[in-house]
């Protein structure tokens, strides 16, 4: 029986309802937009096809794997070895374990700069759902770690929806050995949806302040304004030599498992294991990148100048300026379009933050040299000949020209806040009379 036809039954309704009773106007409304609701769900069509509901094949056929007992019960576990000298991308697994714990530590934040990579719990779930909350359920709950030179994962399945206490109490056992968590957007995801699992389930939650590192973070800074986002499938491929072939979207993994539920058919579980694996040996790989690139800098012959700009200005924010420094002025001989100047620009900031003011201007006159309306460097100027220099007369010639040149491509508010600095500055040389406006291709003239 149809959704709509168990609707009909419940109300007693078998036609259009009258208009003219509110009750069956609303039954009826809410009858059309379940009806589109179905009606789009029935249009969506996924890349993969999916197995035939015939003859279905068992998991264990296709999984290598065995049912685990614990005291909550049963469940699905598969666990695979994968040998040092085995290649994942560009690296050997055997490499992946030489990760420097001081970088991953300023990387994340985390406390693990005197722990070992062997202490490390690599950790990444597949749900039936994005949105998160007690509504979501981890079915597949996948787990690595170093072992003997070689790397270790470890797969936890949920058959059904009663398997989860025998899961997550297997979670806490492998969990209770290991002394920190790195994850992919953890933090905002997998760790706070396996928290509130462990509540529903009346378990206490193991990972509760264990330090974690979210590769998500460091990767979205150094990476994503060259790469255009910080996804792992496009670090993966650009960063890490990982090419997946035919592997399972992401959007597709909710509905596969409530498939799964009702055939029991392997081939639709197949697919997100793979896919899950590659995610948490991904995750190990990305972290040895990112360690490298903090460790070595400009001794790295592979990184990019736009990535080693990126670092110097994470070791800025994090007050290393003198690292920051070291970083940045190699760069600011870059022949990589752009990242000269950005880089003049921010060893200038940590010469003005030391009161450097000679290297600062010196830095800013060449910036200036190079490009006459570079906006930076000029509203630096700007404010040294008026604060620090005393002279209003050059300030007034650099800050007209931004106005002159540049004024079209400045947001509203930095185009008003620099006609408001030549006010200023007009009135302190003495020409108060002068006011500035805009004309209507935004360049600025006396009124």
């Amino acid at each position: 029986m149809s959704l709509k036809d168990r609707l009909n039954r419940l109300t007693g309704e078998t036609g259009t309802p009258p208009q003219s009773d509110p009750k069956q106007a609303k039954i009826g409304e809410l009858r059309r937009k379940i009806d589109a609701v179905m009606t789009r769900r029935e249009r969506l069509v996924f890349p993969h096809a999916y197995p035939s509901k015939n003859n279905p094949i068992s998991l264990e056929s296709l999984i290598a794997g065995e049912e685990m007992e614990t005291p909550e019960g049963k469940f699905f576990c598969s666990q695979s070895g994968i040998n040092a000298s085995d290649f994942h991308g560009h690296k050997q697994i055997g490499d992946l374990a030489h990760v420097s714990m001081e970088a991953a530590a300023f990387l994340s934040g985390a406390e693990v700069k005197d722990l070992s990579i062997e202490d490390a719990l690599f950790i990444d779930t597949e749900t039936t759902g994005l949105s998160g909350g007690t509504g979501t359920f981890p079915f597949l709950i996948g787990l690595g770690w170093f072992e003997n030179s070689g790397f270790v994962t470890c797969q936890l399945f949920s058959r059904d929806f009663s398997e989860e206490p025998a899961m997550l109490d297997y979670l806490k056992k492998i969990a209770s050995v290991r002394q920190f968590l790195v994850s992919f957007n953890g933090k905002a995801y997998d760790l706070n949806l396996l928290a509130t699992r462990f509540i529903l389930n009346r378990l206490p939650d193991i990972f509760s302040g264990m330090p974690h590192i979210d590769l998500l973070h460091p990767s979205r800074k150094i990476y994503s304004q060259r790469l255009g986002n910080s996804k792992l499938a496009t670090l993966e491929a650009c960063l890490l030599g990982v090419k997946r072939e035919n592997d399972v979207p992401g959007q597709e993994i909710p509905q596969r498992y409530f498939d799964w539920l009702r055939r029991r058919d392997g081939r639709l579980i197949e697919d997100i294991f793979r896919h899950n694996r590659i995610d948490i040996v991904s995750m190990a790989s990305l972290l040895k990148h990112l360690t490298d690139l903090i460790e070595s800098g400009h001794d790295n012959a592979y990184a990019h100048h736009a990535d080693l700009l990126s670092v110097a200005r994470l070791h800025h924010d994090r007050g290393d300026l003198e690292t920051a420094k070291r970083l940045l002025e190699p760069l600011s001989g870059s022949n990589q379009p752009g990242i000269a100047q950005n880089a003049r620009g921010c060893l200038s900031l940590i010469h003005k933050k030391r009161n450097q003011w000679h290297e600062a201007v010196s830095i800013w006159n060449q910036m200036l040299t190079d490009d006459p309306i570079d906006v930076f460097a000029a509203l630096e100027m700007a404010k040294w000949y008026e604060h620090h220099a005393r002279e209003f007369d050059p300030a007034v010639q650099i800050v007209r020209r931004i106005l002159e040149n540049k004024a079209g491509q400045l947001n509203e508010t930095d185009r008003l806040a620099m006609a408001h600095r030549l006010r200023r500055l007009l009135q302190k040389a003495g020409s108060g009379t002068f006011l500035v406006h805009f004309n209507e291709s935004g360049k600025s003239g006396p009124k």
